[in-house]
């Protein structure tokens, strides 16, 4: 997953968007799904898509399904179940923002509901 708006994904602004990378989140996004997310405003839920770092792969974005919360920060998971690149292997994860839309290739706005 990358991050855009002025290259870098640690922004000011409270929407940034970034592009999804790989098949974790099949079926609900996709690789090329090109997303916003928000910093700040409501606090995460239990079945939101956020875009979350790994405490133990700091240098990774990730999108992913939060679950619960765990330890200071969240235990999250993608949706796809052949792909097992998420906490259950890097461990609990802080959230950078939560997904509130997909803008391309099929705009579509996420609740905090599962698809």
């Amino acid at each position: 997953m990358t991050a855009g708006g002025g290259g870098s994904a640690r922004t000011r602004w409270p929407l940034t968007a970034v592009l999804v990378t790989g098949p974790s989140m099949a079926p609900t996004l996709r690789h090329g799904d090109a997303l916003l997310v928000r910093r700040g405003g409501r606090a995460i839920r239990p079945d939101d898509i956020v875009v979350a770092v790994f405490r133990s792969r700091p240098d990774l974005l990730v999108v992913k399904r939060a679950v619960r919360p765990a330890d200071g920060g969240w235990w999250v998971r993608g949706d796809n179940e052949f792909v097992t690149d998420d906490s259950r292997v890097h461990g609990v994860a802080d959230v950078w923002g939560r997904v509130v839309a997909r803008y391309w290739p099929q705009p579509r706005r996420f609740s905090n509901r599962r698809l």
